[in-house]
């Protein structure tokens, strides 16, 4: 505690007999020093409030009960190893101590860990990342992907040294020796592990020659299975373009892998029977397609045959058969003779109705009953009206026979004067 403490608590007589000034530094420093010294580190409760995530990676927020609030500062060097989501609402317990913040005369927490109250902070990490993928439509039925007809290629993406892989090859090997096998070896834990599993899953899609991708490894802890819940190994499964299937070797806990892969078995053992029962079944629906293909030819075969037979018994002598031919040719070219003759003659009656309809339209016909036709020349242009005429125009005048030109002497109109 500092030695000017005692000044602090001084009573109101000395007050007035030895009256000591502080400056607002020298308060505060008293005061920092009173409360770092008597605190010093400390577990605070709270509800976490107005929570802050700047730039630099610094943390600030408020903690809270129902009487107080408590000013907290979580710096980047102690906050990048919190697994889970710092948010306001939730009650966390902190680690630190209890500094004063000088500039605006405020004592405050220094945070150096920070726990999740009721719930672990790495279950807590993984219920509000799986809480953020289910909203995103990571876990929809309608994105995942049917598995192929027959895998005849699949990538693992494993450790190669761990049990996983020899159990899917020995199944594999027994079961469907078909079936080509490309192992990406990767860490299955450990502070990488998510990345090599993430980055195993891209190189198979860039590679593009398998069928179907296995993410697998055997059994373990929570702890050991937590790189198949970190958030880029989700990602990676479900930006697959290639089928996956998660085998994580667990019975009581579901990982964020099983959740967004197209499918979900419990073992690498049964990943791999999964491909086997998929090679038994196209198998069998091959012997089935057999089979009814079999029968199929087997019966058109017999109709074949019945018929064959039926028109053995049907068939004549090519003489007769020559005869009955010759026969119905000279019936067809009777009956082809009769239909061109009457084709001619409605054609021939029609060319003559035609006829006497053309020629009764006609202008010529209309001059031989005593008409004739006057055009005004040069230009030809047939005359329908007197008054369209004066004298000494040129008019030609055309008869059932032969044609004369004439000179205009006078115009006549239909009320009988006379136009000069």
């Amino acid at each position: 505690m500092s030695k000017r403490t005692p000044d602090l608590f001084a009573s109101q007589t000395d007050h007035k007999q030895d009256k000591r000034v502080y400056t607002v530094s020298e308060i505060t420093q008293d005061i920092k020093l009173i409360l770092e010294n008597t605190f010093g580190e400390v577990w605070v409760e709270g509800e976490v409030s107005n929570f802050k995530a700047y730039p630099s990676g610094h943390f600030y927020f408020t903690l809270k009960d129902e009487g107080a609030v408590l000013a907290t500062a979580m710096f980047k060097n102690a906050n990048k190893d919190v697994k889970f989501k710092i948010e306001d609402g939730l009650k966390v317990i902190c680690f630190g101590r209890i500094e004063v913040y000088a500039p605006r005369g405020q004592y405050q927490l220094i945070v150096e860990k920070i726990e999740p109250r009721g719930i672990g902070a790495q279950q807590l990490a993984f219920e509000q990342l799986k809480n953020k993928l289910f909203k995103e439509g990571l876990f929809d039925q309608q994105h995942k992907k049917e598995l192929p007809l027959m895998p005849f290629c699949a990538g693992i993406v494993t450790s190669s040294a761990g049990a996983a892989v020899r159990d899917i090859l020995q199944i594999l090997k027994k079961g469907a020796p078909c079936v080509d096998i490309i192992i990406r070896p990767v860490r299955v834990q450990g502070e990488h592990a998510g990345r090599e599993i993430a980055e195993a899953t891209h190189d198979f899609n860039q590679f593009k020659q398998v069928d179907v991708i296995i993410i697998c490894r055997g059994g373990g802890s929570t702890e050991d299975l937590w790189s198949f819940n970190e958030e880029i190994v989700a990602r990676a499964i479900y930006n697959s373009q290639i089928p996956t299937i998660s085998a994580v070797g667990h019975q009581i806990n579901v990982t964020l892998s099983d959740l967004v892969a197209d499918v979900f078995v419990e073992t690498p053992s049964a990943a791999a029977k999964v491909i086997v029962d998929k090679k038994n079944a196209l198998l069998a629906e091959l012997d089935g397609y057999k089979y009814e293909l079999s029968s199929a030819i087997s019966n058109i075969l017999h109709r074949l045959k019945n018929t064959l037979a039926t028109l053995k018994g049907m068939l004549k002598s090519p003489l007769d058969r020559l005869l009955e031919k010759q026969q119905l040719l000279d019936e067809l070219n009777s009956g082809l003779n009769s239909h061109i003759q009457h084709a001619l003659d409605m054609a021939g009656e029609k060319f003559r109705s035609l006829t006497e309809r053309l020629e009764a339209l006609s202008p010529l016909a209309v001059l031989s009953r005593g008409y004739s036709l006057s055009s005004l020349m040069p230009e030809g242009k047939l005359i329908k009206d007197a008054s369209e005429l004066k004298p000494k125009d040129l008019i030609k005048t055309i008869l059932a026979k032969g044609s004369f030109l004439s000179s205009v002497q006078e115009v006549i109109k239909d009320e009988g004067k006379t136009k000069s």
